[in-house]
């Protein structure tokens, strides 16, 4: 089959360009901090369970704040979230930098230092991902999505790839000072990007988006739309099952016995896999059967991921990352087109924070899992045993919710409007 390459159409917005460049320089950024990261981790402690520890320390902030980051992201304005939360990552990350500089680096001080980004992170995800279709018409949103991806997972695959470079040859702590650095450049696309429109549902409703009424419409819009809801549980699902890539660095070493450079391209191995799958997508404008092509995608990620469990060679682990990477980009180019087109601008915040919830508490719970079972038998028991429940979980989900496995997404969203009962004390509408 012969694929004509064309400018993907996204690209034809101006501050769209801006927010991808800023996008693939910090995510860069980073990877290249997460790889010298669980690194560091596994130089400090020979215990699995302490490398995925890690998973522990960001699930928790998460959990507490993302959902109040949502009804920021519908409240405030975007932009200016996005400059507070990106200088917030910046400090952290150059704290971890001249730490480990000093090298008086411990354990609790990067769970620490962690948790603050996950903190950050739950104002800072809610606010970029709802930013998205501020800055492009709804037909480009596939597009927007797929270079969303294309721009993550190259950054993706420099970041590791550079940062096994940087680790061997230079150390630890330039990986973490060059990510602190990395963050000015979505800090100088929002300054390029200027003014965005955002909508608000009603003035008369703005006092009560700080109260956890704001945060149960979310819920409520969530619950109601089986589409959205599906997608979230198979998200949670997935991630969670296949959270045992946590632990590549014993992958690396005990298993492939490879060096900080061949756990760096290891690392970037997934990235490489969908950044293709990211590429080819971006050219289209409508994909058909995005159901079953969701529940599809998910299962060869598990699939491989159980293959990567049973490999000891280096090319052959390789080539069971790529494809990792490739069912991994579908599901998620997907997954962010269904939900940003069945969810109203007034929503989108909220909509993010309760999906990264799923998104990310899978993987950092999934990584606790990953690191009792390795701890308690191996590290490649662990992932085999990870990818072969990710499969089955996407059966049961493709089984419980039709409504996901028969999408094809040529549905409008619906304006749907989700009444909050009123507050004890106000007039109906709540007053600010």
């Amino acid at each position: 089959m012969k694929i004509n390459l064309t400018v993907p159409p996204a690209l034809h917005s101006r501050k769209f360009v801006y927010y991808w460049t800023g996008l693939f320089v910090s995510v860069m950024g980073s990877m290249m901090s997460t790889t010298a990261m669980l690194w560091h981790l596994r130089q400090l402690s020979d215990q699995p369970i302490v490398v995925s520890g890690i998973g522990l320390a960001k699930f928790f902030p998460i959990l507490i704040f993302a959902p109040f980051g949502g009804v920021a992201a519908d409240t405030f304005n975007r932009r200016k979230i996005l400059f507070i939360t990106q200088t917030t990552m910046a400090l952290t990350a150059l704290t971890l930098g001249l730490l480990t500089w000093a090298g008086i680096t411990q354990v609790w001080h990067i769970y620490a230092l962690s948790m603050v980004q996950a903190i950050a992170i739950s104002f800072d995800l809610p606010a970029r991902q709802s930013l998205v279709p501020n800055l492009v018409t709804r037909p480009l949103y596939p597009s927007a999505f797929s270079l969303q991806s294309i721009a993550s997972n190259t950054g993706n695959i420099l970041g590791p790839a550079i940062g096994g470079l940087v680790i061997g040859y230079l150390g630890i702590h330039f990986a973490y000072l060059f990510n602190a650095f990395s963050y000015g450049a979505v800090i100088l696309a929002l300054l390029l990007i200027g003014s965005i429109p955002q909508e608000v549902k009603a003035p008369s409703q703005r006092g009560m988006r700080y109260s956890l009424e704001s945060i149960r419409e979310g819920v409520r819009f969530i619950v109601r739309q089986p589409v959205i809801l599906s997608s979230m549980v198979l998200d949670f699902i997935a991630t969670f099952f296949s959270s045992a890539l946590t632990l590549l660095p014993f992958l690396a070493q005990d298993v492939l016995h490879v060096n900080e450079i061949g756990y760096g391209w290891l690392a970037a191995g997934q990235s490489i896999g969908a950044m293709f799958v990211g590429l080819v997508i971006s050219q289209r404008l409508h994909i058909r059967r995005q159901g079953r092509l969701l529940l599809g995608s998910v299962m060869v990620y598990g699939l491989a991921t159980a293959i990567l469990g049973f490999t000891r060679t280096f090319p052959f682990a390789m080539l069971a990352l790529v494809l990792i990477g490739a069912g991994d980009a579908v599901s998620t180019i997907i997954r962010n087109t269904v939900r940003q087109m069945q969810t109203p601008d007034y929503l989108r915040g909220r909509m993010v924070s309760i999906n990264q919830i799923f998104f990310q508490g899978g993987p950092q719970l999934g990584e606790i899992e990953a690191g009792v079972v390795a701890q308690a038998f191996n590290t490649p028991i662990a992932i085999i045993s990870g990818g072969v429940a990710c499969i089955a979980g996407a059966a049961v989900i493709a089984w419980r919710w039709p409504h996901l496995r028969n999408y094809d997404g040529s549905e409008e969203h619906l304006e749907v409007v989700v009444q909050p009962a009123p507050v004890p004390g106000q007039l109906p509408g709540g007053s600010k």
